[in-house]
């Protein structure tokens, strides 16, 4: 059997090693705030949202962040009060 030398194999670079979709920037208008909004109206519809909070327990420290349902934090949707303006804006 020959030796087989591995330290000088040079990659044709034929394909790509990272995918395609880490190398694109994320939008500039996909911000914090757009990002609630569409978890709000998720959670409105009665979808299945999880958040990401800063966790309480200060002492576990490899968890900065935690995920928890939002129904847990916001509650149920459908027990939620709908307030209306009523009157005119003028006074």
């Amino acid at each position: 059997m020959g030796k087989k030398s591995r330290d000088k194999y040079v990659s044709k670079g034929e394909r790509r090693n990272v995918a395609k979709f880490s190398c694109t920037p994320k939008s500039d208008n996909d911000n914090v705030l757009d990002r609630q909004v569409r978890q709000r109206k998720a959670w409105n519809q009665g979808r299945n949202v999880v958040l990401t909070i800063e966790n309480p327990n200060k002492t576990e420290t490899n968890k900065r962040y935690i995920k928890v349902n939002a129904k847990d934090v916001w509650g149920e949707a459908r027990h939620q009060k709908i307030y209306t303006m009523t009157g005119t804006a003028g006074g």
